[in-house]
């Protein structure tokens, strides 16, 4: 039988944080685990939306214990000061699932002054998990959920010395970087955790061809016309609900059986069950897996020792 919600183990007694948990992969998510006994921190940057998702949740789950966190992973500062809350609040958290991000968008910076998918994708995820590290570590076998793409094939070479790709900006490639980053950060993770002897699980999770409002926005900056239309259609004949999309990372946060290092997702690439599926040679480098290590704490300024 595929895996399912109804195949998530009883998690009372167990903190979860769930970045972007306000809609989409995020709220889908969050429903899954306080649904399943679990306290759930909603990190989001709009909190208007994330106070109506915790009230949707609420109807649904009476008892659930939920409680929305300020984060916005564009700006170090604030994700500085909600780790800092969080550690304060809890000491101890047991899932961490990076979930929010930003897709094929035009060019932008954060607040720090990085390109924005780079920036929010990975740099603000890396920043965040290194400092809410102490209450990772202190968690009851801590599992951190990566969230990856399809589009990582298309990121091209990663440059070093242009991580935010200023000299020849494509949204596209720009986002494949950002997610090829969060798989070999999410495996550089669990390798460093392991070598460390913790009992500390770093997965990776790719969601499919789900419909969110990230892929909605995704379809309104093609070019207007038959490209636009034919994407929009891709989308609505071959993409899945968000609850099934979100699975692979419900899966990853909460199977006792899921390994860390490990990429679940769609059986078929962007829809079906949520399965284990092959990680090819090619993202196993541990000379790619460590400078994307130094060039994350070279920019966000942050040493992440394990």
């Amino acid at each position: 039988m595929p895996w399912s919600i109804a195949d998530i183990p009883d998690l009372t007694g167990r903190v979860a944080v769930v970045t972007g948990a306000n809609t989409g992969l995020g709220y889908q998510t969050t429903r899954a685990l306080a649904g399943a006994g679990a306290e759930v921190v909603m990190a989001a940057r709009n909190l208007t939306k994330a106070e109506k998702a915790r009230t949707k949740v609420r109807a649904e789950h009476p008892a659930a214990v939920l409680e929305i966190q300020p984060l916005d992973l564009a700006s170090l500062t604030s994700v500085a000061q909600a780790a800092r809350e969080l550690v304060t609040r809890h000491p101890s958290v047991d899932i961490l699932v990076n979930n929010a991000g930003v897709m094929a968008i035009p060019q932008r910076e954060t607040a720090d002054g990085f390109e924005m998918q780079f920036g929010v994708n990975h740099l603000g995820h890396f920043a965040l998990t290194a400092q809410l590290w102490p209450a990772l570590v202190t968690g009851d076998g801590a599992r951190i959920v990566a969230i990856t793409s399809f589009a990582r094939r298309y990121r091209g070479r990663f440059d070093p010395t242009d991580p935010p790709l200023v000299g020849e900006y494509n949204r596209w490639k720009a986002y494949g970087q950002s997610k090829m980053a969060n798989l070999r950060f999410a495996l550089e993770l669990d390798r460093r955790a392991t070598r460390a002897g913790l009992p500390i699980a770093s997965l990776v999770a790719h969601p499919g061809l789900a419909h969110t409002n990230l892929l909605g926005e995704r379809t309104r900056y093609e070019p207007r016309g038959l490209r636009r239309r034919l994407a929009s259609r891709w989308v609505e004949r071959f993409g899945m609900e968000a609850s099934r999309g979100a699975l692979s990372q419900i899966r990853g946060a909460t199977d006792p059986s899921a390994e860390g290092g490990r990429l679940y997702a769609p059986r078929f690439v962007v829809n079906g069950a949520t399965v284990r599926r092959p990680l090819l040679p090619w993202t196993r480098s541990n000379k790619q897996f460590d400078l994307l290590w130094e060039v994350s704490e070279r920019m966000t300024g942050i040493s992440f020792e394990i």
